[in-house]
């Protein structure tokens, strides 16, 4: 793929609930096995969440999950000061940024004034 991508927390649950159009599916799967990669605050997410079931869990732990570290620590702060974004997707976006991924994201609103970030939603591959 050459391009390397971050899946946010709705872009997973909508790619193993098979509601993402045809193009986005098979986007994301190519995506993922080029290289699965999620922020520790979707893990956090979506196993969370009272509909997570031990398939999720199994399909999460195949992932390159990017923890906190202090980079993206100190991004996150940066962009909370600047945007007033919340705080799981200021951390989202900061992994986006450290690591140089595109957001694969449904929400790409929560995103869009963040400078040098890039996001791509599944729904209009």
């Amino acid at each position: 793929m050459g391009k390397k991508y971050l899946i946010d927390s709705n872009s997973l649950i909508e790619f193993q609930a098979k509601l993402l159009p045809i193009a986005g599916q098979l986007f994301v799967a190519n995506a993922i096995d080029d290289s699965f990669n999620i922020s520790i605050i979707s893990e956090i997410e979506v196993l969370g969440h009272v509909s997570a079931t031990p398939d999720l869990e199994k399909f999460i732990s195949l992932a390159n999950i990017f923890d906190l570290n202090k980079d993206i620590v100190t991004v996150t702060i940066s962009l909370r000061k600047k945007y007033k974004i919340k705080l799981g997707d200021a951390i989202i976006a900061a992994t986006a940024l450290v690591n140089d991924f595109i957001i694969i994201t449904r929400n790409i609103n929560d995103f869009k004034n963040i400078e040098d970030l890039q996001t791509l939603n599944p729904f209009e591959v």
